[in-house]
């Protein structure tokens, strides 16, 4: 009885039901001399018990993940360890037989109980650190307890060990109206869930690129409940203990998923991480420490518009001295591999990066009362930025020096200049003088007219040094000097505001920096104030010649991308003298093919080159290179590739945000298709193709200040402004009509320029003139009535709409790939439709756990419909193997590779849709009685009516097949 107590201290609510007892009697018998000095072997069988099984699962996660285990005990302890643990009876019993093989006979030779213990622990654990070894598996950070979870995981739902388990949580599943308590298991592809309720199991498993809509709904009976919806069902949980932390974990794995759809990008986990101390709570897994750390680096990386490849390290709370006020502002630092940035408590307040490249001193400053935990940070510029209460001070000076000493490692390397860092001492990092220079920018006001228009690069190849709008400068001599005097005035505010604040990468960037960025850049600083706002000054400054070796490359290759450049570049900004000669069409051509080239995912879009037409205008070719990367990747992500995925994605956050403000309008526009007609244009060319291009270039000045939240104000300014008129049209053309004619009258009265004949103030009709508008009352009145739209609340629209968009293309595709595929076949459309989600899922099932080929290889958008999706043979063997029930024969692997090869007719070891509906439909078809109605019709040749014939009759005799050459 003694023993049977020591099971249930252990065990808690599992009992050995009586037969088992028996058996472990028996057991324990036939150990006999085995059990040596009293040491205690003991097999247990978990119950089967309804209630027990039941409270198992609802109150622990590791519950039910063996039902056979093999313990140890040590003499006079109540402490037992795991040493085995097995699913069936058959499993464990052969877990014993090995123990006793190998292990029971060793004991008789020990004397000391405490030598028995050691050796039987240290036996078991290099036996598991063999096999980790053998089988390539690294020790993680993960608890005891997650492994078990990752174990069952596994084990319920029949997962590969590539499938990693991110998190678990305990939740309710509804199922009809009855809630089941149990587990949701959250894996880099999959959402499952499991409960076990009074002997009835319930399993649920959804892949994260089939959910349609993922929502986290109120209701009076649960105010917390997350909604799942496919393409054919919807599922609702419950009953979370954190469900904000839940909801944010499974909306960051429906966007990697549909992120793999899109573009193909799998996830690899960062080993990079640094592993947490042993005396570190270890409250979640090394996976989902991965996954918390990129959703961080990626809100710092769009908070502060830094490159996409840069990882937060950390952040800390401080004060920093703003000297253009004399107060020391309540904020947090950030500190990453490249960049210190800061940013104020109160929103707007003040914001600071100061990239580590310009850092020359790091130093602790003597502490006071008032200034305690004082951190001081020099730069090139002879700016001085003071930060104090900061908790580990010790430990972020330590941590910045390591990264300045990275930094100018990667300075002298690319500069040719040796050399080493001086630290010294701990407290001060000083930078060499030798590597001190001025900003790698110069303001294109500073420029002298004797510059060159051009330089040459190595293979004299020529780039364009000025901006166009300085070679191509007009002006109209009647309204000169009145506007001069303005751009003056504006020119010498900034001037100002620069001397207060700073000027270049490490400037106070403040709400009254933004107040002059609405009120209109000079001209003559528009190319440098863009790169800074928008971040690309970092990354032009950190590849120093990587534009000019991209149009070394670039130059004089021909694919799609360059054909499609070529017949968009007459018609990019025609109407502008700057473009209406080679020396404008040259360096616009140069930028578009070299990012073509740089990044072939995207290649060229149409309206990439209306708005890099407008950045050439204002700043340097190499510049206008990477302002539109920042555009591309960062600011307006996915929004020129082939599908227009982010533009799209936008415009239905439109739709949400023109229902939810100009909700008397929303219907009337929903009615008449306008909204989605309309706002595509708007978003892709930021106003640049339906505005006059002086009043459309102070809307790309506030976007390359605020974001895409400029972009939503402005439409919905421009919709809120035409209400009436919207609101009595009768069809879509007329409410075109009626925006079209507005924004043509869209007017700045304070640029320099005389007005640009407009394509669409051409073509109107001027039957009723419409009166001006003026852009910067426009651009007031959006701040005023829709200033409240948020960064954030625009990127929760974002992914909502991001699911919808996506599953709505894939659907797309579907229906095309099978209309396109139907008149070839005799199958139906439902069971095309069938054949392609199979074909689909066999793809995605590569993606996720390997292939012989790469992913990017078997999925191209670019392709026809047809040839889209694509899978190597061992995805095709397993199809093989699920759609023919005569592929379990001895020669079925062998008929499966020579299918295959027949089918791969271009030999890239590749098969698409269209191939392998053929090769189903030429086999699978019909009945033997219809062999000769198939060899009658032209549709298929004799040598695969043959393989139908001999593969139906269960022959398999493929030797005696004629394959032709390629085949064989």
């Amino acid at each position: 009885m003694k023993e049977q107590v020591c099971w249930d201290e252990y065990i808690g609510l599992s009992f050995p039901v009586e037969g088992e007892m028996e058996d472990l009697r028996e057991g324990r018998k036939h150990m006999g001399s085995q059990m040596i000095h009293h040491s205690i072997f003991i097999i247990i069988s978990c119950p089967v018990g309804l209630l027990v099984g039941t409270l198992d699962v609802v109150l622990d996660s590791s519950a039910r993940v063996a039902p056979y285990r093999i313990l140890y005990q040590a003499p006079d302890s109540l402490v037992y360890w795991t040493i085995a643990c097995g699913c069936s009876r058959k499993e464990i019993t052969e877990h014993w037989e090995w123990l006793e093989q190998n292990l029971l006979q060793t004991l008789s030779i020990f004397e000391n109980e405490n030598d028995i213990n050691t050796f039987v622990r240290g036996k078991i654990q290099g036996i598991i650190a063999e096999y980790n070894k053998i089988n390539g598996i690294k020790e993680d950070d993960d608890t005891e307890k997650f492994k078990e979870a990752i174990v069952k995981f596994h084990k319920l739902f029949g997962m590969p060990e590539e499938e990693k388990l991110v998190n678990y949580y305990s939740c309710s599943y509804w199922k009809g109206k009855v809630p089941r308590q149990g587990w949701m298991y959250l894996s880099i592809n999959h959402l499952c869930f499991y409960s076990f309720l009074m002997g009835r199991e319930a399993k649920l498993v959804i892949r994260w690129v089939d959910i349609t809509q993922l929502e986290k709904n109120a209701t009076l009976l649960f105010p917390d409940m997350i909604k799942v919806n496919t393409r054919s069902s919807e599922h609702f949980f419950s009953v979370f203990l954190n469900i904000s932390e839940t909801f944010k974990l499974m909306e960051q794995l429906a966007n990697i998923a549909m992120r793999q759809l899109l573009d193909n990008e799998g996830f690899e986990q960062d080993r990079s991480l640094p592993k947490l101390k042993k005396k570190s709570p270890k409250k979640v897994s090394a996976l989902k420490r991965d996954l918390d750390a990129r959703a961080k680096s990626e809100r710092y990386r769009a908070l502060f518009r830094l490159p996409k490849d840069e990882k937060l390290d950390g952040h800390t709370d401080c004060t920093l001295w703003t000297p253009f006020n004399k107060m020391h502002i309540l904020g947090q630092m950030f500190v990453s591999t490249n960049y210190i940035c800061f940013t104020s408590k109160e929103e707007n307040l003040c914001s600071l990066i100061i990239p580590l490249r310009e850092v020359t001193i790091v130093e602790k400053a003597d502490s006071s009362s008032v200034l305690p935990s004082p951190l001081s940070i020099s730069t090139k510029n002879r700016m001085t930025f003071l930060f104090a209460n900061l908790k580990d001070r010790d430990f972020l000076v330590q941590r910045i020096s390591d990264f300045l000493q990275q930094t100018t490692s990667k300075i002298y390397l690319e500069k040719d200049i040796s050399g080493s860092c001086i630290s010294s001492d701990d407290e001060v990092f000083t930078r060499p003088n030798s590597i001190i220079s001025a900003s790698p920018h110069k303001s294109l006001s500073s420029e002298s007219d004797g510059e060159r228009q051009f330089n040459l690069n190595g293979n004299g190849i020529p780039t364009a040094t000025q901006a166009l709008m300085t070679m191509y400068r007009r002006r109209s001599p009647e309204e000169f000097n009145p506007k001069l005097a303005k751009e003056f005035l504006k020119e010498q505010a900034w001037k100002i505001h620069f001397a207060e604040y700073g000027q270049g990468v490490c400037m106070y960037r403040t709400e009254k920096t933004r107040d002059l960025v609405l009120k209109g850049i000079p001209e003559s600083m528009r190319g440098e104030l863009w790169l800074l706002l928008s971040g690309a000054i970092n990354e032009m400054a950190t590849h120093p010649g990587y534009y000019e070796d991209l149009v070394e490359k670039s130059m004089g290759k021909y694919n799609l991308a360059t054909e499609e450049i070529e017949r968009d570049l007459h018609r990019s900004l025609p109407e502008h003298p700057a473009f209406q000669n080679e020396m404008g069409i040259a360096a616009l051509r140069r930028v578009l093919t070299a990012y073509a080239f740089r990044n072939p995912n995207i290649g060229y879009c149409q309206a990439m080159n209306i708005v890099t037409s407008v950045l050439l205008l204002y700043a340097k070719e190499e510049e206008a290179f990477w302002l539109l990367v920042a555009l591309c990747e960062r600011m307006l992500p996915d929004y020129y590739n082939t599908r227009v995925v982010g533009a799209l994605v936008d415009q239905g956050v439109f739709e949400e945000l023109a229902r939810d403000y100009v909700p008397q309008l929303y219907d009337c526009m929903q009615d008449l298709g306008v909204i989605s007609t309309i706002s595509l244009s708007w978003f892709l060319t930021l106003f640049l193709s339906v505005m006059p291009f002086e009043s459309a270039v102070v809307v790309v000045d506030c976007f390359f200040c605020e974001g895409i939240k400029v972009i939503f104000q402005l439409a919905l300014a421009v919709l809120d402004a035409n209400v009436d008129k919207l609101l009595n049209c009768k069809d879509d053309g007329e409410a075109m009509t009626v925006l079209g004619r507005y924004l043509d009258s869209v007017t700045n009265k304070d640029s320099t320029l005389p007005p640009i004949p407009h394509l669409h103030s051409l073509l109107s009709d001027d039957v009723e003139p419409y009166p001006e508008v003026d852009i910067f009352r426009l651009i007031r009145s959006s701040y005023e009535k829709f200033g409240s739209i948020r960064a954030d609340l625009i990127e929760q629209m974002r992914f909502k709409q991001r699911l919808k968009v996506i599953q709505t293309l894939e659907d797309t595709t579907k229906r095309n790939v099978v209309r396109t595929i139907v008149t070839e076949t005799s199958f139906t459309i439902d069971e095309l439709e069938e054949l392609y989600a199979l074909f689909k899922a066999e793809h995605l099932t590569s993606c996720y756990w390997g292939g012989n080929s790469n992913a990017i290889d078997r999925h191209d958008p670019s392709l026809p419909y047809l040839e889209q999706y694509r899978i190597d043979f061992e995805q095709f063997k397993g199809m093989f193997a699920l759609l023919f029930p005569w592929a379990c024969g001895t020669h079925s692997d062998v008929l499966a590779a020579r299918l295959f090869r027949l089918l791969d007719e271009n030999g890239d070891l590749l098969i698409n849709f269209r191939e392998f509906v053929s090769g189903q439909w030429c086999i699978a078809l019909g009945k033997g009685s219809q062999y000769s109605a198939l060899r009658s019709e032209d549709v298929m040749t004799s040598w695969c009516a043959s393989l139908w014939y001999c593969v139906y009759q269960q022959e398999c005799v493929c030797q005696d097949l004629v394959f032709p050459p390629h085949v064989v």
